[in-house]
């Protein structure tokens, strides 16, 4: 296969259909919105003779966006799909979680956390609490609240309840690309802890995703596509592993997970985290 292949960061409303990712991605990165844009990206790439590498840019609240970018590549004619592969998402709700503990840390402890994110689905919002929650278990931080972008709370709201239970000092955790609007409620100062991840992270996890599913097309022709048509049901690719860990398994591990499936993840100083999935 030739090395130089064409990386398409397709984008949901964790990314702003895009727009959160402008300043944060490599310029040679195409980036774009899910369903007619990323469908004649690839077509237009197949048609110049290019090979393209499409990465659902979730971190793992938005499963059907993994499902609809499959759907979408398997909509094109078999030859203009031909050289193309969708990698695994960007993130999982386990990365999501260790980004934000990482941010949390940096905010001083005595000040309150709200993770914000754009509204999704009932779905998608009741996972943003799991997920603040397990940072406020593991953390250090006796305050932490959730708040939605065009959502309930919004993030104003969810300053205001924070004031409410003692905070006069409130960071914003963004557990989304798309950072939130900064609320001004008085006698609480507000700030943010920055993105959630930096464009060195986030460049070097886009090559991680581009990586495995290249080889995974070298090695068993698998392309993702049908992976990705099971994103939804199962929340996320098959089996995914955060960044840096080995992905050798000896096996194809395809199947739904009916069963507990743990996986240590290793956050803090010796701390560790067992989740299903």
């Amino acid at each position: 296969m030739p090395d130089h292949c064409r990386v398409i960061a397709v984008c949901g409303h964790e990314a702003a259909y895009g727009e959160a990712l402008h300043g944060l991605v490599d310029p040679a990165v195409t980036v774009v919105a899910n369903g007619r844009e990323l469908f004649r990206t690839v077509a237009a790439l197949s048609r110049s003779g290019e090979r393209s590498c499409v990465v659902p840019m979730t971190l793992g609240r938005e499963p059907e966006l993994v499902a609809d970018t499959a759907r979408t590549l398997r909509a094109l004619p078999a030859a203009e799909r031909a050289g193309t592969v969708l990698a695994e998402p960007f993130g999982t709700s386990q990365h999501l979680v260790g980004w934000l503990r990482a941010a949390a840390a940096r905010a001083p402890r005595t000040a309150a956390l709200l993770v914000t994110a754009p509204a999704g689905d009932p779905f998608e919002d009741a996972e943003l609490y799991r997920v603040a929650s397990l940072v406020r278990r593991y953390g250090s931080h006796g305050l932490v609240e959730v708040a939605f972008t065009g959502g309930d709370p919004d993030p104003a709201e969810g300053v205001r309840r924070c004031g409410l239970l003692g905070a006069r000092h409130v960071v914003l955790l963004p557990a989304a690309f798309a950072e939130p609007p900064m609320p001004d409620v008085p006698g609480i100062r507000v700030e943010r802890a920055g993105p959630l991840t930096a464009p060195a992270a986030l460049a070097r996890v886009l090559a991680e995703r581009v990586a495995d599913a290249r080889r995974h097309r070298g090695e068993r022709g698998d392309d993702g596509i049908a992976a990705g048509l099971t994103a939804a049901d199962h929340h996320g690719h098959s089996h995914t592993h955060p960044p840096g860990e080995g992905h050798d398994h000896g096996h194809q591990h395809t199947h739904p997970h009916p069963h507990p499936h743990p996986h240590p993840h290793v956050h803090g100083a010796g701390r560790v985290i067992r989740s299903t999935t």
